[in-house]
């Protein structure tokens, strides 16, 4: 199934994707696969062997010069001082109010090279952003259109990539990266993920990527791989409880209240940065607010917007929610007062105009075994 908008961006994969049936949707301004096989399907696959993901659509920006770290360090929340060469820091782009422009991953290559991974919907709003702030002493590149990205996730993704590079896989920690090449072209291979389970992600250059795809899909078809759709990348992110930019946090959303304060350093060697007084604030005494996980108790599946009701008051919406194929459950996220947050209370959600039961849980819903067999 092929969209009709000329308006929608496509990856270098998009015609791998048509040719492999597809469905493809509009997602933050891209053309994209959003299933193959089946979004249940196609998530119990990476819960059990592994997924391939295109995540071309992401941003990337190169940022480089002797001022590199010190733009890095007003601009992120995060202390990127603590990075050494080929480690990698989830972070966000605060502004005055606590709230993120955009949550983004930040790379160091060198001490005056850096790489910034932002999401698709974002990268004209967040290069702009970032302009805005006035580099000094180092240079903003946006080399979007330069790379893809692929994503291979699931229990057997070392044992699938390791035969197609020379790079000790088992080295790269969780959140570090190295170059090198994969399948005889230059790549940078990365340990971070969204889906909750062991992958890896791999930065090539554009004209690389058709080529990669299908070695790829050689290699893991074999040991249980399949290529994953937006579908079931988002119920996996959302059983892990990682939150997705535009439904979970956005521009009116502090970072603290997103749950995200654990990213936000308020060190003296940090120094300034947008929204830091505020967030520091919040991290000591609280936010109004918080993020919490939530199972339904009565029938019916949560979806993204529909009201969410507490002691009969309405209190707000649902951020994301579905279906968890591996969990057999439905679950969900949602913004309530932090002293009404408690685990075990029961909140109403809105499906149809009837009131549902849900429970506030702990989160992450899903969190993978130290040790995976099979």
């Amino acid at each position: 199934m092929v969209t009709t908008d000329p308006s929608l961006r496509r990856t270098p994969l998009f015609e791998i994707h048509r040719h492999a049936g597809a469905k493809m949707v509009g997602f933050g301004g891209w053309e994209m696969p959003v299933e193959y096989s089946g979004i249940v399907a196609e998530h119990l696959a990476v819960r059990r062997a592994a997924g391939l993901f295109d995540v071309s659509h992401m941003g990337q920006f190169e940022v480089e010069g002797p001022g590199a770290l010190s733009f890095l360090q007003r601009v992120t929340c995060n202390n990127v001082a603590k990075l050494s060469d080929g480690r990698a820091q989830y972070s966000a782009l605060p502004m005055s109010s606590g709230c993120p422009v955009d949550d983004v991953i930040v790379m160091r290559r060198a001490a005056d090279r850096y790489l910034i991974v932002v999401n698709a919907a974002n990268i004209g709003k967040d290069f702009a952003w970032l302009k805005a702030q006035d580099p000094t002493d180092c240079t903003l590149v946006d080399r979007s259109d330069s790379y893809a990205l692929l994503a291979v996730q699931g229990p057997k993704a070392e044992a699938i990539l390791a035969p197609l590079t020379a790079l000790a896989l088992e080295k790269i920690a969780y959140y570090h990266f190295a170059d090198g090449e994969v399948d005889g072209r230059p790549a940078t291979v990365s340990r971070t993920g969204y889906t909750g389970e062991d992958g890896f992600e791999l930065l090539v250059a554009a004209e690389s990527a058709p080529r990669l795809w299908e070695r790829l899909i050689e290699a893991g078809r074999p040991q249980g791989l399949v290529p994953v759709g937006l579908g079931a990348r988002d119920t996996l992110r959302l059983e892990a409880r990682l939150c997705l930019y535009g439904n979970d946090i956005d521009e009116t959303t502090s970072l603290v209240e997103a749950g995200l304060g654990w990213i936000v350093s308020i060190d003296e060697a940090k120094g300034a940065f947008l929204g830091r007084a505020l967030l520091a604030e919040q991290k000591k005494q609280g936010a109004p607010r918080q993020l919490v996980g939530f199972e339904m108790v009565g029938r019916g599946i949560a979806r993204h917007g529909y009201p969410v009701w507490l002691d009969g008051e309405r209190v707000g919406a649902v951020t994301s929610g579905s279906y968890a194929p591996f969990l057999k459950k439905a679950i969900g996220l949602v913004y309530v007062p932090t002293a009404r947050a408690a685990v075990g209370t029961e909140i109403e959600v809105e499906i149809r105009s009837q009131r549902v039961t849900a429970r506030i849980v702990r989160t992450p819903f899903y969190k993978r075994p130290a040790v995976r067999v099979g």
